[in-house]
């Protein structure tokens, strides 16, 4: 059996500034530290910067007393921001670079009036903050079917969540055209999220078996989940190496593993360890 794994698998630059950041500031202080919500959706990473780093993550910034709060990588709501701030809290910004700038090309379209649209997920946290930016009517879809009943407007503003899929973007982007007299787009999905759908599509192609390791919670690992089983139907999401099925790999000669932006390399090499101890007990001769 031959194992493939993607280039782009595991932390992109976000996630490995955001982690970084949070052990510096463990290292340089004894107050309490907290992020507002998990500072990465992978629950292994989370729990991991708990127990060694106490790094304590937060449902509200409420539960925090004295100390330091970590923006995690999601960035977070003005009114979050505003609340820490009133308490006092020391402040760290871990927000990826990449959605601090979507949240600045939705202020910016707000103040020149344009009913904005950002193409995401409405309860994700990401998109939550962003649209905590806008000051005008802010419009959130995650398909065409969502912004079908939307009334014809004078100007459209479009941002896409750091991990939506380019053609999300495309459709969504096509239709407010047909809605609106002037249509500004700008393109804020990760370059590094692009790169590794496309290379989870080409290796999808070539594999008998799809492996998508990352978080349950993890919205750039289920579209990658996604796109992974609309092209190759034996692919599986998966957390840990533990959840691995040996059946999976009956009659499989090529196995492809990716991973999401938010998956440690410790726990990709733990499922590609998984993958060959199974492979061996199978009787096949092991390829990485």
């Amino acid at each position: 059996m031959e194992i493939v794994i993607a280039k782009t698998a595991g932390f992109c630059f976000g996630v490995k500034r955001a982690i970084s950041m949070a052990i510096n500031c463990a290292e340089e202080s004894e107050e309490n530290i907290y992020t507002l919500g998990p500072i990465i959706h992978n629950p292994q990473v989370v729990k991991k910067l708990e127990e060694s780093e106490n790094i304590h993550p937060k449902a509200s910034v409420n539960e925090m007393a004295r100390g330091t709060m970590i923006i995690r990588s999601h960035g977070m709501k003005l009114e979050d921001l505003e609340n820490a701030q009133k308490k006092n809290l020391k402040i760290v910004d871990a927000t990826c670079p990449f959605v601090k700038k979507t949240q600045e090309f939705v202020r910016i379209l707000s103040k020149e009036g344009y009913t904005i649209v950002v193409v995401g997920e409405k309860e994700h946290p990401e998109v939550q903050g962003v649209i905590s930016y806008g000051s005008t009517e802010v419009i959130v879809a995650n398909s065409v079917e969502e912004l079908r009943d939307m009334p014809r407007k004078r100007k459209i503003g479009i941002v896409a969540q750091t991990t939506q899929s380019q053609e999300r973007l495309h459709e969504i982007t096509a239709f407010c055209l047909t809605k609106a007299s002037e249509v500004k787009v700008y393109n804020t999905i990760c370059n590094a999220t692009f790169i590794r759908q496309k290379e989870s599509v080409e290796l999808s192609k070539t594999v008998d078996c799809m492996i998508v390791v990352g978080g349950r919670n993890s919205a750039n690992t289920k579209r990658l989940a996604e796109i992974c089983a609309s092209i190759q139907p034996r692919t599986h999401h998966i957390e840990i190496a533990g959840e691995i099925v040996p059946s999976w790999f009956d009659g499989v000669r090529r196995v492809g593993i990716t991973a999401g932006a938010s998956t440690p390399d410790w726990i990709i090499k733990e499922v590609v360890e998984r993958v060959k101890e199974i492979a061996e007990t199978m009787g096949q001769e092991v390829g990485v």
